[in-house]
């Protein structure tokens, strides 16, 4: 279906005479990969919500939340100026590779991947529309949308602006994931594919107390492999993260818990964009032997179990149940 969409935007930009290549950008952007969880979540809502029949409602919804996503990484990329995304340049980086080197085609290139990431998201709310709903349940599936926008947006400025009283403030990394992740990657995923199928408050409530921790665990998941990498390999230690001196739990753990002369240290070494590996293997060790990586570890530890007792309480369809189940598995333990 969404490739569907995107051949016809194509089709009607080569008509009108845009450039072929934004949408083609948009087309790159999601074949490189993902995980496509929020889609699949919005599909497992629906199921869980009692929806049956004709899932094309249900799946336009999904759809569109995948376009919402290339419109939320790609202005990420941009704020953070990151440099891959998914094992490609960023957008902003092919942007400014068109237009050569130097200022000018920085912040040129940047400019063009804003405009690319805005045409997705008005792509997604155009996706979203076209799903075929009763009124009642249109508005309620707009509502959710307009909510899990608003969020990001109040997640994304606090990570941006650096609101808080300091790098280890828990409590404000807590707020910046549920704004910026949790929200959008769990809770309103499957609340979006129950509204489409007409479920009542006490679902919305159950998805509520489901994907609010499985989407806090899924961002701890994500902050543990960009510095540490995987057990298995699958992920390599990064270093974006380190050198932008993202606001994450594990290093608000890490100061938190370091002792003068490691805290010194973790603020020499976080937040360089000329880290090399051998000081980002430095702070890695400071993260290590303060316990911050293995507490970060059971906080995802904890928030998993919480979602397992939910959906123990939930009464859901034995097939929906097995597959959120799995689902919170996938979220909280993937290793790439």
């Amino acid at each position: 279906m969404l490739e569907d969409f995107l051949a016809e935007k194509a089709r009607a930009a080569a008509g009108r005479g845009h450039p072929a290549e934004v949408v083609q950008t948009v087309r790159d952007f999601l074949a490189a990969g993902g995980k496509r969880i929020r889609a699949l979540l919005c599909v497992m809502g629906w199921h869980a919500a009692g929806g049956h029949g004709d899932a094309t409602s249900a799946v336009r919804v999904a759809a569109s939340l995948e376009l919402f996503v290339a419109f939320a990484l790609i202005h990420d990329d941009i704020m953070d100026d990151s440099a891959s995304r998914r094992g490609r340049p960023a957008v902003h980086r092919v942007m400014r590779a068109r237009l050569g080197e130097g200022a000018r085609a920085e912040r040129l290139g940047a400019g063009g991947a804003l405009l690319v990431g805005n045409l997705a998201l008005m792509w997604a709310q155009e996706l979203l529309h076209s799903a075929r709903l009763e009124p009642e349940r249109q508005r309620l599936v707009h509502g959710l949308y307009d909510a899990m926008l608003e969020e990001v947006m109040y997640g994304q400025y606090l990570d941006v602006m650096g609101t808080g009283r300091g790098a280890d403030d828990i409590e404000t990394a807590l707020r910046i994931i549920r704004y910026k992740t949790a929200t959008a990657t769990i809770e309103r995923p499957l609340q979006l594919g129950a509204a489409v199928a007409g479920a009542g408050e006490a679902v919305m409530d159950t998805f509520t107390r489901l994907g609010l921790p499985l989407g806090e665990a899924f961002q701890l998941r994500d902050d543990l492999l960009d510095v540490f990498g995987s057990p298995d390999g699958a992920c390599a230690p990064g270093l974006s993260d380190l050198r932008e001196g993202k606001r994450t739990v594990l290093l608000a753990l890490g100061l938190r818990l370091a002792d003068p002369v490691q805290r010194e240290r973790l603020g020499h070494l976080v937040g360089r964009a000329d880290l090399e590996e051998r000081e980002a293997a430095e702070a890695r060790d400071i993260l290590r032997t303060t316990g911050a990586r293995e507490q970060t570890e059971r906080m995802i530890a904890s928030r998993y179990e919480h979602a397992l007792r939910v959906l123990d309480r939930a009464g859901f369809p034995q097939a929906a149940d097995r597959a959120l189940r799995g689902l919170a598995t996938r979220a909280t333990q993937y290793t790439s």
